[in-house]
């Protein structure tokens, strides 16, 4: 971690915090005391309450007790590994956004988080900063949803043998459904909103991560490739050096032409 000065360990290994008003809850699950009570203390600074688990069962356990609004999660643990925890976690409350640390940037275990169910993740050393910063973002965007659930908008999108249920969340394609994270969800619903239109990889974290620089385009890249997988890489075309568009295949084009 960096961000040193937000290093002194809390009188209490999780508790609640002081602020007013209804206050969010982020589950921190880290089998290091240190680097546990660092995180849980500065997420109380921030007004946040905050509950610790240092092994797999428990924070298995303690989620299901707390139902936090995020769940920040190492992925090296005791008794079950970050993977499983995830997967477990996001199968019983698959609105519950999980922010993963790693201590390896290898793109295939990134790939393999993101499928359990992971929204975002971050490699170790991180800034005390950043991961607040990620925190109200996951928060913010799980507000977004819950509001526009509660809007007259649209139920659903159809494109082609593509359907997108926007008020409970759910994806089909064909008859079977496809089931996404959180962020993979938001994600398909920013393309599907522009169908063949490409849209920059600044523009994806703008709407879908209310992330105002590119320090996080490989977080897209990553979620595209989910994305491929789940859908079929013929849904999403990448435009080189710029970004990425939904392709509707099976869907008639404006002209009345089938997709491809």
């Amino acid at each position: 971690m960096t961000d040193e000065a937000s290093l002194s360990p809390p009188s209490l290994p999780s508790q609640r915090g002081s602020g007013t008003g209804e206050q969010r809850l982020v589950l921190v699950v880290e089998d290091e005391p240190t680097i546990a009570e660092a995180v849980a203390a500065r997420l109380r600074n921030e007004g946040f309450g905050t509950v610790i688990a240092t092994d797999g069962p428990a924070a298995v356990a303690v989620a299901e007790e707390t139902r936090p609004d995020v769940v920040v999660l190492d992925v090296m643990l005791p008794g079950l590994d970050g993977l499983e925890v995830c997967r477990r976690i996001h199968a019983a409350h698959p609105a519950v956004p999980v922010l993963m640390l790693t201590a390896r940037d290898d793109e295939t275990d990134l790939l393999v988080g993101l499928a359990v169910g992971a929204d975002d993740y971050m490699t170790k050393p991180f800034s005390m900063r950043e991961l607040v910063a990620r925190v109200h973002v996951l928060l913010r965007r799980m507000e977004r949803a819950e509001a526009a659930a509660r809007q007259a908008e649209p139920e659903a999108v159809r494109l082609g043998p593509l359907r997108i249920d926007r008020t409970q969340r759910r994806v089909h394609l064909d008859s079977a459904e496809v089931h996404l994270t959180p962020t993979e969800f938001d994600l398909l619903v920013c393309l599907a909103s522009r169908p063949r239109a490409v849209l920059s990889r600044e523009q994806l974290l703008a709407e879908v991560w209310d992330w105002v620089d590119a320090s996080g385009t490989r977080t897209v890249d990553s979620h595209i490739k989910a994305l491929r997988r789940k859908l079929g890489a013929e849904w999403i075309r990448t435009v080189h050096g710029v970004g990425y568009a939904l392709e509707t295949p099976g869907a008639p084009d404006r002209a009345g032409r089938p997709g491809g």
